[in-house]
């Protein structure tokens, strides 16, 4: 607003000037005034040109009056020129410098940003360094409880220490004892050898506790009468041993079975005169394996020298071989032996005799003589004939 008052002061001063001047050197040119001796002509051409510096110079002079801007323009242009290099110089630098405070602002929050990464990881670490050092804490504690618990269990060691020696001296002799009784064993009498059968029999299932501990204990008389009899003792003196609680067990699980069960009574290791008869007892589940007149094996046979060596052999393989059809089958085999059948003497020797008597191929044939149960022994009816004769 300032400037378009001034522009509009000078325009109006200029004209004025000039229409003064106008006049002044029309006035000139009429009245044919002559300075400094020169023609009327020349003098309004000098008036006009006084008159146009006189607008120029109080143009000027308004203008530096008017404006500080416009003295500095026309008095100090140099200064403020320099002035201007001066403040670009410093403009330059200033730049540079917020450049360098601009990259070491990029450097310091980068090295921020790695300290607060840095502040994190270690803060991370205490935290695991704490729960670290909590667990060991905890662990000391359980350390310290089990010290204690030590402490007096070693007390109560030393305590016992004392029972243990005089428990020691005794184990010494009763070492002692069994070394001799180990001598007895190898130089002594042996009446029992562990696994023996003493006695055996069938007791039915599904009862009361009470009748199957009944027949327990008759199967027990049994076996105790058979070792009285052997040692040549007293029949009603108790002579075998039975752990208590397995006789209960089997008790039990014979009145809730749902078979009749096989019971033995056998040795428990080999025993020598004098010794008390330990025990114990065996249970398998009873059932019919052979019917009265089953058939159990054959086998074809060719005699070769027609002696009774040669006859003997076939028959005792025979034997041997029906053994072991019985045992698969079902029949419990004597623990001893191994044999599940009982055969006479005579039978067997009337057996050789027929298988010596055939001449050719021949069958030999078992059967059972009655029903046989698992609880055995079996017993065989032997047939002897030639080869495609046999039923």
């Amino acid at each position: 607003m300032y400037g378009i008052v001034l522009i509009a002061a000078l325009i109006v001063t200029g004209g004025a000037i000039a229409v003064i001047g106008d006049r002044v050197g029309s006035k000139v040119g009429k009245k044919k005034l002559s300075l400094f001796g020169l023609r009327p002509r020349h003098t309004s051409v000098i008036v006009t040109v006084v008159t146009g510096v006189a607008i120029s110079t109080l143009t000027f002079a308004v203008l530096a009056a008017a404006s500080e801007n416009v003295r500095i323009a026309l008095f100090g242009m140099e200064k403020l020129n320099e002035e201007m290099r001066d403040t670009q110089s410093q403009l330059d630098r200033a730049s540079e410098r917020l450049a360098a405070s601009e990259k070491e602002q990029r450097e310091a929050s980068a090295a921020l940003k790695k300290s607060q990464d840095e502040v994190d990881a270690l803060k991370k670490e205490q935290a695991e360094l704490e729960a670290h050092t909590k667990e060991l804490t905890e662990g000391n504690a359980q350390l310290e409880s089990a010290k204690r618990e030590l402490t007096a269990a070693n007390e109560t060691l030393s305590a016992q220490n004392g029972s243990l020696t005089t428990e020691n001296k005794e184990l010494e002799q009763r070492t002692e004892a069994l070394r001799e009784g180990l001598l007895i064993m190898r130089e002594g009498d042996i009446i029992f050898r562990a696994g023996e059968v003493l006695a055996s029999g069938v007791v039915r299932c599904g009862r009361a506790v009470e009748d199957i501990r009944s027949d327990l204990g008759a199967l027990i008389q049994l076996a105790n009468a058979g070792v009285a009899e052997r040692l040549g003792g007293d029949k009603e003196e108790n002579h075998i041993w039975i752990y208590t609680p397995e006789f209960e067990e089997a008790a039990d699980v014979i009145s809730e079975g749902d078979a009749d069960a096989v019971v033995r009574i056998v040795a428990a290791g080999n025993l020598v005169r004098g010794e008390p008869v330990r025990t114990t007892l065996e249970m398998f589940r009873n059932h019919t394996v052979y019917r009265e007149g089953e058939f159990i094996l054959s086998r074809p046979f060719a005699m070769t020298t027609g002696q009774t060596a040669e006859a003997e052999t076939i028959v005792m393989t025979f034997l041997q071989e029906i053994n072991t059809v019985a045992k698969e089958k079902g029949i419990l085999p004597d623990p001893i032996r191994g044999s599940v059948g009982v055969m006479a003497s005579s039978q067997f020797y009337e057996t050789v005799n027929a298988v010596a008597a055939v001449q050719g191929p021949a069958v030999i044939s078992a059967y059972a003589l009655e029903t046989t149960d698992a609880i055995g022994p079996l017993r065989l009816r032997l047939r002897v004939e030639p080869e495609g004769s046999a039923e």
